[in-house]
């Protein structure tokens, strides 16, 4: 299996809360709270480590909380060479409701000091070469800027290294500029960083094909319970999850990204791949929590995602 990098910026410690439904303004009592150690590139590295792949995940950890991350990283056998920062790594609130809606209530980070982000991007530069693949995945904490994340990512493809990229606002407006060979956005996103609409499936296929002029391999645009398309040269396929209850949709498409990576790290057909990703997303908003825990249901699961060719 493949090597991977996970780069996790701005983590989080997740604390969902399930209840019924919440009554905004009342007193609400819930069934029960869950404690997580999180964020997008941790969140890809723990659906990549239950497929078998090799992982060491980096970003900025605050040294106040990072008991609860640097047992994630024993338990998952990761590699950790995050840098740490004075103060917390953010807590956000997750508000889950029995009919599968969520409240998100997200903390702003540390500060992180120009030091700490140079400190970062040497040791990436150290390590980097070594890796079949870097995701880059999530927000951006206080005090780093957009334009330090694409000199970073300039600096990945400049090493020949292949970038999965799935972030959001200003951050996906000029990473696109670096060229990663995959994104992620969902359709909010990748219309916003492009400043245009992209409902239809013309309007995405063409946004699609400027992107891959711009040396963008893959693009794969997320859409919730109505599925995903996935462009690519030579590609254009929609996959349709099956019904499923949903319990969070937090990680859905942070488990969709781990699935595309596996696949196309894999050498599985395009078909397989999106079939695959499409179920692992699908089986996340069933659990609370990340991680493929049951293969039996991921198989069942698969045979229920419909594949098919994109048409306008």
């Amino acid at each position: 299996m493949a090597k991977i990098l996970t780069l996790t910026m701005n983590p989080a410690l997740d604390l969902t809360v399930q209840l019924g439904q919440l009554q905004v303004g009342q007193v609400n009592r819930s069934d029960a709270m869950l404690c997580h150690a999180a964020g997008k590139g941790l969140n890809v590295a723990q659906v990549l480590a239950d497929l078998g792949h090799e992982l060491t995940v980096a970003g900025f950890l605050g040294v106040d909380n990072q008991l609860p991350f640097e047992t994630l990283f024993g338990q998952r056998g990761f590699t950790d060479e995050f840098v740490r920062v004075p103060g917390e790594t953010r807590s956000n609130i997750k508000l889950a409701e029995s009919s599968g809606r969520i409240t998100d209530l997200n903390g702003p980070g540390p500060e992180v000091s120009v030091e700490a982000q140079q400190a970062l991007a040497t040791r990436i530069e150290q390590i980097a070469p070594s890796f079949d693949l870097v995701v880059v995945a999530g927000s951006l904490p206080r005090g780093v800027a957009a334009h330090w994340l694409k000199a970073l990512l300039l600096r990945l493809n400049a090493q020949g290294l292949k970038v999965a990229l799935d972030t959001s606002g200003e951050a996906l407006r000029l990473g696109l500029e670096a060229s990663p060979w995959l994104i992620k956005p969902n359709t909010e996103e990748l219309a916003d960083a492009l400043d245009a609409p992209i409902i239809s499936i013309a309007a995405q296929s063409q946004a699609a094909v400027q992107l891959h002029q711009r040396g963008i391999e893959n693009v794969v645009i997320s859409q919730g319970s109505e599925g995903v398309h996935w462009f690519a040269p030579n590609i254009a396929l929609h996959a349709l999850p099956p019904k499923v209850t949903v319990a969070s949709t937090v990680g859905a498409g942070d488990s969709l990204l781990a699935g595309m990576v596996h696949g196309l790290l894999s050498g599985h057909s395009p078909e397989q791949t999106l079939r695959i990703a499409t179920a692992i997303a699908a089986m996340a908003v069933t659990q609370i929590g990340f991680g493929i825990n049951d293969v039996t249901q991921l198989k069942r699961l698969a045979s229920g995602v419909h594949v098919r060719p994109l048409t306008e």
